[in-house]
C-alpha cells in the first residue's frame, strides 16, 4: 500500500514513517511513503488534482486538516467524486503535534489499523488520525 504525503506535510510524514519503522510495522506491512517529487506531481497541484491522482494510482492520501475553500478544495472534491471504491484520505488532526513522540505513535498505530483493514474503509471519504 502506497501513501502519498501532501506536500505541506512531507517533513512530518517522514517522522511518522520513522515511527512506523521503529515500531517494526514496515517489516510486517508493505506500506511505502511517497512524496510529490517521487511521483512527479507538482506542488502547485489543486486538491482535486491530488485526490484524483491518488485514486488513479491506488494511493492513500495523507494530509493535514484543511478548510473547505473553493470548488477544488479537498472536501468539495470528496463530496463530489468519492465512490464506494475510493480510498480514504487520512487526515492528521494536529499536524504540529507529530513532533511529539506519543502523538506520533498514536497516529502510526491508527494508520496501521486502517491499512490492515483498508477494504472496510473504502468509500468513507476521510478518516482522521489518531
Amino acid at each position: 500500500m502506497n501513501t502519498l504525503a501532501d506536500h505541506n506535510l512531507e517533513g512530518q510524514a517522514v517522522l511518522l514513517w520513522m515511527t512506523l519503522e521503529d515500531r517494526g510495522w514496515l517489516e510486517i506491512l508493505p506500506i511505502k511513503l511517497l512524496k510529490f517529487s517521487d511521483v512527479s506531481l507538482p506542488n502547485e497541484s489543486t486538491d482535486r488534482e491530488v485526490w484524483r491522482f491518488a485514486q488513479q494510482h491506488n494511493f492513500i492520501l495523507l494530509t493535514g486538516n484543511r478548510k473547505m475553500k473553493g470548488k477544488d478544495s479537498l472536501e468539495q472534491t470528496i463530496r463530489e467524486e468519492n465512490s464506494p471504491s475510493s480510498l480514504p484520505v487520512l487526515t492528521v488532526g494536529k499536524v504540529e503535534r507529530l513532533e511529539e513522540r506519543l502523538y506520533r505513535e498514536r497516529c502510526a498505530d491508527r494508520l496501521v489499523e486502517i491499512v490492515i483493514d483498508i477494504d472496510n474503509h473504502r468509500g468513507v471519504g476521510r478518516l482522521f488520525i489518531p
